[in-house]
């Protein structure tokens, strides 16, 4: 055992668990990776572990519809220095929004939530919502919505609703905003949307992808139309049927002993972190933010839209529903800003809850045209690759700008295990 992975044991790797994997199992070498090359991934973690950037970690790789790396690593909570473990829970943040798509796009397959539905057919509020221009005196113009921001804005981030930035930002639109997680945290649905519809919109609908609060809304949609609530919605319709055993918005007292939490002062700043909502209940089901699961969760899930909407027996979407989910759904007409939110998303477009490589080169992280990914704020990370059938979710409680980095050398190291 070289001195890297001695380290890496140390911190509490798990290398062999007795945990049930959420796929069959196979070799590495059987199904194209290079064994020697993956083992980077342990040597990778296990320097960062050591040198206090990332508390831990768990890796889940799947080729083929099986397992080919599934390890926790470093520890759950640095606090207590308990170890990671393969059942950890993660607080999801943006990684909530592909399965709240999903749930549209069920409901969509049965004749109820049309893409071009208006908005306003079921929360009349929203067509008072006016368009904030910024002015160079430092004022905003207010001017009527050119268009009706259609349900298919909420899936592609183009309805103008946007996210709360620090108040020294130069955004104007967006210093009125409140930050991702406050909603939920603070009121109920009704208050959310209540008060997001005094706001301004950030951009006329459908012209610009503006990353925001679309897709909590897509969720109070879906709970409109299903009368449900969306936590109740997804657990009959998406996590039970593909056993998605521990998906939930409201944390079991087990489950809460499972959470990955994160260091108590960012690594790179030194200044306080924390999750708050990890700590703090939320008042609704928030479909842009709020949802927790495992990683072998969130790959189970990512299998089944790797398949074409259904994973062993359970057909959760048709594939030709899936097929336009991962497809692009900005095009040439509305202004493409993905790579705002991650400087390594140039290349990619966006489809119906998911970014989506539409070009060769750009980015940053190798991969294909067709890959479908996205991530959360805390840590999270998935991305699929048809062409490569692979699909890969990592969990870390790491909510500072550190997370990027993470995203981004997990990717180098995958790829570059593919020999075959």
């Amino acid at each position: 055992m070289n001195k890297l992975v001695m380290a890496a044991a140390v911190a509490g790797i798990g290398f062999n668990s007795v945990h049930p994997a959420p796929l069959p199992e196979a070799t590495a070498q059987d199904l194209g990776f290079s064994q020697q090359r993956l083992a980077k991934l342990d040597e990778f973690f296990a320097r960062e572990i050591a040198s206090k950037r990332v508390p831990g970690a768990v890796v889940a790789i799947a080729r083929d519809g099986k397992l080919i790396h599934y390890k926790a690593y470093g520890q759950l909570d640095p606090a207590k220095g308990t170890s990671m473990r393969l059942d950890a829970m993660f607080g999801l943040a943006s990684m909530t929004k592909p399965m709240v798509a999903v749930a549209g796009l069920i409901l969509m397959e049965q004749g109820r939530l049309p893409l071009r539905a208006r908005l306003t057919d079921y929360y009349p509020e929203f067509a008072n919502m006016k368009v904030g221009v910024p002015q160079h005196v430092g004022s905003l113009e207010f001017q009527t919505q050119s268009s009706p921001i259609y349900i298919h804005d909420l899936y592609r981030h183009t309805s103008g609703l946007t996210y709360g930035v620090p108040p020294d930002s130069s955004d104007q639109v967006a210093r009125l905003y409140p930050d991702f997680a406050a909603p939920p945290l603070r009121g109920d649905k009704q208050a959310f949307i209540e008060t997001i519809t005094k706001l301004p919109l950030a951009h006329q609908p459908g012209t610009e992808f503006e990353y925001g609060f679309s897709t909590d809304v897509l969720g109070a949609v879906v709970e409109q139309v299903s009368e449900q609530r969306l936590g109740d919605y997804l657990a009959s319709n998406l996590w039970k049927p593909i056993e998605m055993q521990d998906a939930t918005f409201h944390l079991s007292e087990s489950q809460r002993e499972r959470l990955a939490r994160p260091f108590p002062a960012d690594p790179l700043t030194g200044k306080p972190q924390d999750i708050e909502l990890l700590e703090s209940s939320t008042k609704f089901d928030c479909g842009g933010a709020c949802a927790f699961a495992t990683v072998g969760d969130y790959v189970r899930f990512g299998q089944m839209l790797l398949n074409g909407g259904e994973l062993d027996g359970q057909r959760i979407l048709g594939p030709k529903t899936v097929r336009h989910m991962i497809s692009d759904h900005l095009g040439a007409e509305i202004k493409n800003k993905v790579a705002n939110v991650e400087a390594h998303r140039a290349g990619f477009g966006f489809g119906l809850g998911v970014a989506v490589r539409i070009n060769e080169g750009l980015s940053a992280v190798p991969g294909n045209p067709g890959e479908f990914t996205w991530t959360g704020a805390y840590g999270t990370q998935f991305f699929c690759d048809p062409k490569e059938r692979l699909v890969v979710v990592v969990g870390t409680a790491a909510p500072g700008e550190i997370r990027k980095y993470y995203r981004e050398q997990v990717q180098y190291i995958v790829y570059a295990a593919i020999i075959r």
